[in-house]
């Protein structure tokens, strides 16, 4: 007699026999962008055939109501089940931070495809958990994918392009800053991102995970040193029962060797009065230079330094052509895109590999990687020393202040 089924073994549906099932966990900002995402993607590109099944959120009013707008058939409160459920291959993570590795492994075991949103974890030890759980399902045809959706903008994506054919020359420094200012004011009440417990850490994981991912995704190379600091400007805030302590950082930097000798610098804060969301990139080479700018999204700078210096300087590319990436889906050219699509262009990628077979990117091991560069960052602020990251499991406290 054959031994019974094991949840592991089990294999995703067939895309031939029937729609891919969806399942999406969270409905709030990023359940939202996501939900947008999977709406829309199949109006504009050719994917799969897949439906909107169901909207997983803890409170069962709440999330029918986001499940009616967002568009799915229908909404549950118990994601374990849902992830059972057989008509369900593929389940998109949204939910905080503290619940990626439960959600994430859970239903790999199960045999779905997975998408899970940035950071990948809260800690390196889940991390680690949730890449040899991806790299065991993988070998199973099941499929995993991280979120770091600005891989998709489409001038960065012109930008990786650029590098890659040698326009830049050798990159030799880069620098990068993600800046918001929704917690300027000291008023602004207690969230779940606020508490280490429940978000791992502030802006570090928030935001400047996607810069560490920007510069070694745009060049091809890989942080091997980190030096960081670490600031709470503000270490109360209003709460359902008062005054709450603030236990994660307003703003962060760091100091980054990479490999390919290139240095970078990552600053990160959630207290940048007057910036709302200003992801910057300079990376400058000995043939080249490259700027871009988040808040005009559509727009890549460029520098040529090979022609003569009295013909040099900065000329501004508007990514809106058929010709660049991703945006032959689009409108006609002149017609910009906006923050939104890049979740589209996400799904529209996850579900090509699925399709492919293939393994798609970034993978929970890329999203390791950039865990561990966040922990070296924060070691680092508290005992002030430089940090060494080693391979893709350890990190070595290598010089100290």
């Amino acid at each position: 007699m054959s031994s019974p089924e094991h949840p592991s073994d089990r294999m995703p549906s067939s895309p031939v026999s029937r729609p891919l099932g969806v399942a999406a966990i969270g409905y709030a900002f990023m359940g939202k962008a996501h939900s947008n995402a999977w709406r829309n993607v199949a109006s504009f590109f050719n994917v799969p055939a897949f439906e909107q099944k169901v909207l997983v959120g803890r409170d069962a009013t709440q999330v029918a109501e986001a499940a009616a707008r967002y568009g799915w058939a229908e909404s549950a409160t118990d994601w374990r089940a849902v992830i059972e459920r057989d008509d369900i291959d593929i389940v998109d993570v949204c939910a905080p931070g503290w619940m990626h590795a439960e959600i994430a492994i859970a239903a790999l075991e199960a045999g779905k495809h997975v998408l899970v949103e940035k950071p990948l974890a809260n800690t390196v030890g889940e991390a680690e958990l949730m890449a040899a759980a991806a790299a065991a399902a993988r070998s199973r045809g099941v499929q995993s994918m991280i979120g770091f959706n600005y891989r998709r903008v489409p001038a960065l994506a012109l930008a990786r392009e650029l590098i890659a054919e040698g326009r830049l020359g050798t990159v030799r420094h880069i620098r990068a800053a993600y800046l918001q200012d929704w917690l300027s004011n000291a008023e602004a009440p207690m969230t779940w991102r606020l508490a280490k417990e429940t978000a791992g850490s502030g802006a570090l994981g928030d935001i400047a995970s996607h810069a560490v991912d920007q510069i070694q995704h745009l060049t091809g190379q890989t942080v091997t040193e980190v030096t960081g600091t670490l600031r709470t400007f503000v270490a109360e805030r209003p709460g359902p029962a008062g005054l709450e302590a603030v236990t994660v950082d307003d703003a962060a930097w760091a100091t980054l060797g990479m490999t390919g000798n290139i240095s970078a610098s990552v600053e990160a804060s959630r207290v940048a009065t007057g910036l709302k969301n200003s992801l910057t990139l300079e990376i400058y080479g000995s043939r080249g230079s490259l700027t871009f700018d988040l808040e005009n999204l559509n727009e890549l700078n460029f520098l040529d330094a090979t022609v003569p210096v009295r013909e040099q300087g900065f000329r501004r590319i508007l990514v809106n052509e058929p010709e660049h990436p991703y945006l032959a889906a689009w409108w006609p050219q002149g017609h910009v895109i906006g923050w939104e699509h890049t979740f589209t262009h996400q799904i529209r990628d996850f579900l090509a590999a699925i399709r492919e077979g293939e393994a798609p990117s970034p993978s929970f091991e890329d999203g390791l990687q950039i865990q561990r560069v966040l922990a070296a960052v924060e070691e680092s602020a508290g005992n002030k020393s430089t940090l060494t990251v080693v391979g893709p499991m350890s990190l070595a406290a290598t010089e100290g202040a």
